[in-house]
């Protein structure tokens, strides 16, 4: 008789935990269920999808604004749950022969078959420049300075480029991360154009701006401006 209250208060212990263990989890799961709501992320690597989304954006725009842009590539992506999602999109058109770089926001709740266009404005003009262009004036433009949308390819090779070079002067395991590039500007000199970045990092959880420069030289290789 005592064996078997001891083992009836050890199966009511278990299954106590048991109880306990799932509550936990799921509470655990809500929390975060709450946590993703509202936050904007960034887009899982679903290319068919975004770009989808990217085309639709400029045909509305398009049709209701009586233009003509051509798409051509999406730059960035972001998502927002919402009742549905809400993806924020950074993508590149075709404007009377000139790249230019837009914004778009678009509303989308699958279960409703419901896609709305809420948001699409122009971010930046490109200001084009190829290794065949370094050292010539271009039309329109004055020698000196120029700031370049963030999402220029060239910015983003110029600053992963930095990053790495930065990483491996660090003589530790920790490693600086990029977290954004704030800003971005462009000097073309004779056969080489330079770079002026302001960059966000973070190493440790600990974040921090710095201002660095990185050239590009004729032939398409990077290098640290002294």
């Amino acid at each position: 008789m005592k064996k078997f209250h001891v083992i009836s208060v050890s199966i009511l212990l278990a299954l106590f935990t048991l109880f306990e263990l799932g509550l936990c989890t799921r509470q655990h799961h809500n929390k975060i269920v709450r946590m993703k709501i509202g936050a904007v992320e960034e887009t899982p690597n679903d290319v068919s999808k975004i770009e989808s989304l990217a085309r639709f954006a400029v045909q509305q725009h398009n049709n209701k604004e009586n233009t003509l842009l051509e798409f051509s590539r999406v730059l960035n992506a972001k998502e927002q749950v919402v009742a549905g999602k809400i993806y924020y999109l950074t993508l590149e058109a075709v404007d009377a022969g000139k790249k230019k770089i837009y914004e778009a926001k678009i509303w989308v709740k699958p279960w409703m078959n419901f896609k709305q266009l809420q948001e699409f404005k122009l971010a930046h003009a490109i200001f084009p420049f190829r290794s065949s262009d370094l050292g010539v004036k271009q039309e329109g433009h004055k020698l000196g300075w120029h700031e370049v949308p963030i999402h220029d390819p060239n910015v983003k090779d110029a600053a992963k480029f930095y990053m790495k070079s930065l990483n491996m002067k660090v003589n530790c395991l920790c490693r600086y991360e990029l977290l954004d590039i704030v800003r971005a500007e462009i000097k073309v000199i004779e056969d080489y154009v330079k770079f002026n970045l302001l960059l966000k990092v973070s190493m440790k959880n600990k974040e921090e701006r710095l201002r660095v420069e990185v050239s590009k030289k004729l032939g398409g290789s990077y290098y640290l401006s002294m």
